[in-house]
């Protein structure tokens, strides 16, 4: 926590394609697309809030690498703790960061046109925003446990991020794409996610709040065990 607050800089970075999406998609096609169930607006802004959780939380995976590079990974794992509880907790702190930047966005979003249906499900929404990012952050450990340079890791979660993205209902409903992308779209974090996000902040969501809720969560549990396992067997330097 005290890195991000220092980071400055990288607070700007991780906020600016967000924003970009949020200008040019929110604004730029609200006029333009018209849905049943909202403006476009309004069903973009959770799609760019799941966007953000997700680029931040799997770019975290970068920090096992500094951490064996610079050598400190092997003074944490000489400690009694076990591996497990490094990896909840490095999950746990960048499921912080990645929330506060993705409270930014929903405050941003208010001041260009988004309207919030205040009700009790919008305190739930901060429960989706921590499963989505404990979920990713998961993923990025394991790429960070299992890649050992920094070109490497770029490289493979750039590939995985834009069609995580893409293959969701961020910025597209899934009743507007084809049956079998459809499919691949059930079985994305991203999907229960943002839905979930959409229906606590918005009213409207294509599956049930508790579908998304128990969708998240045995992902979540899955990505975990993975990256437990991972970081277990990872070098430390």
């Amino acid at each position: 926590m005290k890195r991000f607050v220092r980071a400055k800089s990288r607070i700007i970075g991780m906020l600016m394609l967000p924003i970009l999406f949020l200008l040019g998609l929110g604004l730029g096609l609200n006029g333009l697309v018209h849905l049943s169930s909202g403006s476009y607006l309004e069903f973009v802004v959770p799609g760019i809030i799941g966007m953000s959780l997700l680029f931040t939380s799997i770019s975290s995976g970068t920090a096992v690498l500094w951490d064996r590079q610079f050598g400190f990974l092997k003074e944490i794992m000489v400690t009694p703790n076990s591996r497990t509880s490094v990896v909840i907790g490095r999950m746990l702190g960048g499921a912080t960061t990645a929330m506060l930047q993705s409270i930014i966005i929903v405050v941003i979003s208010l001041l260009i046109g988004f309207v919030i249906h205040f009700s009790l499900l919008n305190i739930f929404a901060l429960v989706f925003m921590f499963l989505t990012a404990a979920t990713f952050i998961s993923i990025g450990l394991v790429f960070g446990s299992i890649i050992n340079d920094f070109q490497g890791f770029q490289l493979v979660t750039n590939f995985v991020t834009m069609p995580l993205f893409f293959l969701s209902n961020g910025i597209f409903p899934l009743s507007s794409l084809p049956t079998f992308v459809q499919y691949i779209s059930y079985i994305n974090p991203l999907t229960y996610g943002v839905d979930g996000l959409r229906g606590t902040l918005t009213g409207s969501s294509t599956f049930p709040i508790i579908l998304d809720f128990i969708m998240l969560l045995i992902s979540l549990i899955i990505t975990i065990s993975i990256a437990s396992y991972a970081f277990k067997r990872t070098e430390v330097g």
